[in-house]
């Protein structure tokens, strides 16, 4: 299976991580997800009166200087982290 294979499969089981996922986790693949799939940001930064798309705006470009295989690489190992977690605590 090729990277952007096993990227998008987990991007599917990214979908089923338990609620009791933090936000910063959350914001972290999301981050990733966009650097693998859109490449840096393209956008300009959201202004103060909107917090969630300003953290995600920031989780981008917090990635921004990965290749997107590395993006892709760095997502994967996450949601792999996550399931390992929720699967601990259950």
């Amino acid at each position: 299976m090729g990277l952007k294979e096993e990227f998008e499969e987990y991007a599917e089981k990214a979908k089923s991580l338990p609620p009791t996922t933090t936000d910063a986790d959350k914001l972290i693949l999301y981050g990733l997800y966009k650097q693998a799939t859109v490449g840096p940001v393209n956008t300009s930064r959201p202004g103060m009166f909107n917090p969630r798309d300003r953290a995600k705006w920031d989780a981008w470009k917090a990635v921004e200087g990965k290749s997107k295989d590395e993006a892709m690489s760095d997502y994967i190992t996450k949601v792999k982290q996550l399931q390992e977690e929720a699967a601990a605590a259950a």
